[in-house]
């Protein structure tokens, strides 16, 4: 009787980002893979700029599966690919990287996975939506917005160039209507609001005191509050938001969506974010 064949080679997927260590995404994939029996695995990769185009030819030469891309490496990847998705065209930006016949595809599922998130609780499509912050997650976080149908999104920041630049992109790239607005001082949202996010990394852990410059009477019970920070998934905003009966969407949440979004480029499988959920609060420590 022949012995049965054991396939001792898995596809490869990973992260290429500087600093590595502190990513947790390795955990919930890797969860998600064992749980699902995929014969892939997820390795983490420390990779500076000056090597980033030697991992990327790596990669493709060794025949990964894909993998993501963090810090610092979002924009200057999109040299070495071969082609863009949409919304990653439009962003200008990318986070996952899938081999499709042997060409590198950037997509960008940092805006698609807040986006399912908020579906969960509230449609954006028509609605007036507030977005504090214009860094890199706020600019995917708005364009997909704007992809979902969003009537109007005000981007609230600091006064510079970034900000005015994610509204421009916005406008000629979009169906939406994006206005700017400078915060110099305490920000009170319109009570026409529908749909308030924090995009910045106020309140991000070890930070967790820090409160955004807002004027928090001005957080109204319709309003639905989302905070894009995955530890603690319960922010100072969300907990404000939540005593006045709004309903609120936490990071942690997106974070797992957007795993499950490259699980899925990446092997086709619809994968239970549960998994992930698990995996993620237990390495955080969260309850």
């Amino acid at each position: 009787m022949d012995k049965p064949f054991i396939d001792f080679l898995p596809a490869i997927t990973g992260s290429f980002a500087q600093p590595a260590a502190e990513n947790p995404t390795v955990a919930m994939v890797e969860a998600a893979y064992r749980h699902h029996g995929l014969h892939f695995r997820y390795l983490n990769c420390e990779v500076s700029p000056q090597n980033l185009k030697a991992a990327v030819e790596g990669a493709k030469a060794m025949g990964w599966a894909g993998f993501n891309c963090s810090i610092p490496h979002k924009v200057s990847v999109i040299q070495y690919l071969d082609g863009l998705g949409e919304s990653a065209r439009i962003i200008g930006a990318v986070n996952t990287i899938v081999n499709r016949d042997g060409k590198w595809i950037g997509e960008n599922t940092d805006g698609k996975g807040f986006v399912q998130a908020l579906k969960e609780v509230v449609d954006p499509a028509g609605k007036k939506i507030t977005l504090f912050g214009a860094g890199g997650a706020a600019r995917a976080v708005s364009v997909e917005l704007a992809l979902a149908g969003a009537a109007t999104i005000t981007v609230v920041n600091r006064p510079n160039e970034r900000a005015e630049e994610v509204v421009r992109n916005l406008n000629k790239n979009t169906p939406v209507t994006a206005v700017y607005h400078p915060w110099t001082e305490k920000y009170s949202i319109s009570p026409d609001t529908e749909i308030v996010i924090n995009a910045t990394s106020v309140g991000l852990f070890p930070n967790v005191d820090q409160q955004l410059n807002i004027d928090f009477d001005s957080i109204l019970p319709n309003m639905v509050i989302a905070d894009g920070i995955h530890n603690p998934p319960q922010t100072h905003l969300l907990k404000t938001a939540s005593a006045k009966g709004c309903k609120t969407v936490n990071g942690l949440n997106m974070l797992v969506n957007q795993g499950v979004i490259g699980i899925k480029y990446w092997t086709g499988v619809d994968v239970d974010p549960s998994v992930m959920h698990i995996a993620l609060k237990k390495i955080l420590n969260i309850e």
